[in-house]
């Protein structure tokens, strides 16, 4: 069965340092494997898309193949013809398969059936692209692989989710400021907890989350799929808002994330996204180069 990246957890600690490692040559091109020559990767889209689809697709184009990009208006994933049938007509055409949707468990029947690498480019649920392209720019501007402390505020979405997963995987001092009817995944809080060289924080404090972070990361509050909730989450989380006042609490050299796209006054303030603690179009440049190491690792 061919590796795949459905989640966080289907590396081990060993290999997300293996992987960032792999990530930090190709973007300084002490490297450059062409593991897709002459092989085409399947790019699944059920969701919009700015950054996954142009950082694939060039990434796809700079590892030597070519990508094909498909809407789910053509493919109708799971409606006009099973996944399972589909992962298996998809494997005898393509060298990769990467699939950005709502449903987690489309990912996963896709990488069961599938004789080719599967990689989520983003579900509800989970986000792990991004979360490894997070973690590497942390790296980068930080200097140091172990036990950063992480402020994460805001929404429990795919986006918290996603760095309980990998303080699951790395020493993390994860503090997550949400309220109450905002919380992240119940399991994934408890996988977290199960590293005992990470500590996880769930509060509905701000102060206490940001209190001398190495980095203060925030998403939108609604996300895609959730626009009708918008008003409701705004109310809720207005209090976690990224601004100038709140970034004081924080480490001096703290480093800002997020995700993109933001609502900028909303989860944060044009002040702070644009000022000079703002690592946010590093973050963006360096989905390019983590999904190129993914789609290298996994093809290895």
């Amino acid at each position: 069965m061919a590796r795949s990246l459905t989640r966080e957890t289907d590396l081990s600690s060993k290999e997300c340092h293996q992987l960032f490692d792999l990530c930090a040559k190709m973007k300084k091109k002490e490297i450059a494997p062409r593991p897709l020559e002459n092989k085409s990767v399947a790019c699944i889209f059920t969701k919009q898309s700015l950054r996954t689809r142009i950082s694939f697709e060039v990434g796809i184009s700079e590892l030597g193949g070519s990508p094909i990009y498909i809407t789910d208006g053509e493919i109708q994933l799971g409606k006009r013809e099973t996944i399972a049938d589909a992962a298996r007509v998809l494997s005898r055409y393509v060298g990769l398969i990467m699939i950005r949707t709502f449903a987690q468990s489309d990912v996963d029947e896709l990488a069961k059936y599938a004789s080719v690498p599967v990689i989520n480019g983003l579900t509800d649920l989970l986000h792990p692209c991004q979360i490894f392209g997070d973690y590497f720019t942390a790296i980068e501007h930080l200097s140091k692989k172990e036990r950063f402390s992480i402020a994460y505020l805001g929404d429990g979405n795919n986006m918290a989710n996603s760095w309980l997963n990998l303080a699951s995987l790395i020493p993390i001092d994860l503090r997550i400021g949400t309220d109450q009817d905002c919380q992240p995944e119940p399991e994934l809080v408890a996988l977290a907890k199960t590293n005992s060289q990470s500590k996880v924080t769930i509060t509905g404090d701000p102060k206490e989350a940001v209190a001398n972070a190495d980095v203060v990361y925030t998403d939108v509050w609604a996300s895609m799929g959730q626009k009708h909730l918008a008003e409701e989450k705004e109310r809720k989380l207005r209090k976690f808002q990224v601004n100038s006042s709140l970034l004081a609490g924080a480490n001096r050299s703290a480093i800002v994330m997020h995700c993109l796209p933001a609502e900028r006054g909303k989860e944060i303030t044009d002040e702070v996204m644009d000022g000079p603690q703002s690592v946010v179009f590093d973050q963006a440049e360096n989905r390019l180069h983590i999904q190129k190491a993914i789609m290298v690792f996994l093809l290895q």
